[in-house]
């Protein structure tokens, strides 16, 4: 039985959208080397110094500045968070 001349289309469109997808973006898949290591130690050093700013009941990490400490803290963690949206 002969294939309908519909079908040769779908055939065809389908070749062509497995070229589109097949082709390799211009940019790189894979993450910096550095950067796991620099996620994760923002995240920690962010974890370690709102932990010493309540262990020491709000003397520590710098004393004098108060609360801003919980805002250091806090930006060594969103630092860390903005680079994991980075991390494939």
């Amino acid at each position: 039985m002969p294939k309908s001349k519909l079908r040769k289309k779908v055939q065809e469109s389908h070749a062509h959208e497995e070229q589109v997808y097949d082709a390799e973006p211009h940019g790189s898949l894979e993450s910096p080397s550095w950067l796991a290591p620099v996620m994760v130690a923002n995240f920690l050093i962010g974890l370690f110094w709102i932990v010493i700013f309540y262990v020491s009941q709000t003397r520590y990490p710098i004393p004098g500045i108060g609360a801003w400490n919980m805002i250091i803290g806090f930006s060594f963690v969103g630092v860390g968070f903005s680079l994991a949206t980075k991390w494939r």
